[in-house]
């Protein structure tokens, strides 16, 4: 079954709140659906700015704005869906076979990637066209 804009879903993370400040604990298999075989984050995005810019042909991941807020473009090559992230305790979850856009920075702010697979460039489709032709069978 091909994945849509709808498999990709908010889901809440574990927050632990105390007087000393917060702390949201991520755990492959149980917080999200996949083992976490690489982390990586993005920062100093002067504001506005965009990033992402691809889709994954097998790559899922749970992307959080661990700080700050930025918008969210996914893109099934039919549907179209607008997610902001604003709130270190909750994270989207995206499938496989979505185009994103990490859009609308505010300054100051950190995207948290954690992902179900290592580098791979070959799982990567970096032009929307490629993309497109490829969800719909070409």
């Amino acid at each position: 079954m091909r994945n849509s804009v709808y498999s990709c879903n908010i889901v809440p993370l574990n927050k632990i709140h105390n007087r000393a400040g917060n702390i949201t604990i991520v755990e492959g298999q149980n917080s999200v659906p996949f083992d976490i075989k690489r982390v990586y984050y993005l920062y100093d995005i002067p504001g506005g700015e965009d990033r992402g810019g691809h889709a994954h042909k097998e790559l899922r991941q749970l992307i959080v704005a661990a700080s700050g807020s930025f918008n969210v473009l996914l893109d099934d090559g039919q549907n179209k869906k607008i997610v902001t992230l604003n709130r270190p305790d909750y994270g989207l979850i995206v499938v496989p076979g979505i185009w994103r856009e990490l859009m609308e920075f505010s300054s100051g702010s950190v995207c948290l990637v954690l992902a179900s697979e290592v580098y791979d460039e070959n799982d990567y489709f970096r032009e929307y066209q490629d993309f497109k032709s490829f969800v719909n069978g070409h």
